[in-house]
């Protein structure tokens, strides 16, 4: 139990299941039952690797990283980084729209770019798929798959079921 500074009485706990303590069973559920579910949508890339495409966790969906994939070709969308931004962030959509959440959810994003000189043509077709207020947003330099110009990870608050 975490007490909190508010209006409640004195004495009153509540719990902050979902965000790293666990609830009444132990298990990270409060009264609401279970306070996460993976995420998981054929219509999105399949993951290469032992990780889920996204999880639902209580208010907020994350997404695990996601790379320029076509999930229709199982190809790369494209050799340059502004097809390849599209096509990632088409696969953020699909994946958030899975767990109930849209592009105007998303309050942060991770972007990593294989090259960072790349990083005006990034943003223009980037700032096609947000309007504003835009997200948070990183933006790194990485040494990514062969042939992979950038990957992107979001965070989308979606709020209570």
């Amino acid at each position: 139990m975490i007490s909190f500074f508010t209006d409640a009485p004195p004495g009153a706990q509540y719990t902050a299941a979902g965000f790293g303590c666990t609830g009444a069973n132990g298990k990270g559920e409060g009264e609401r039952g279970d306070m996460k579910e993976p995420v998981k949508i054929d219509s999105a890339p399949k993951p290469k690797g032992p990780y889920s495409q996204g999880w639902r966790a209580g208010d907020f969906v994350y997404t695990a990283g996601q790379g320029a994939t076509d999930p229709a070709t199982g190809e790369y969308a494209g050799p340059d980084i502004t097809s390849q931004t599209h096509q990632v962030l088409k696969n953020i959509e699909t994946i958030l729209g899975a767990a109930g959440a849209r592009m105007a959810d998303v309050i942060k994003i991770n972007a990593y770019l294989a090259d960072i000189r790349d990083f005006e043509a990034f943003n223009a077709a980037y700032r096609q798929h947000f309007s504003e207020p835009y997200p948070s947003r990183t933006t790194v330099g990485a040494q990514l798959s062969h042939g992979l110009k950038v990957e992107i990870e979001a965070i989308a608050y979606v709020g209570p079921r």
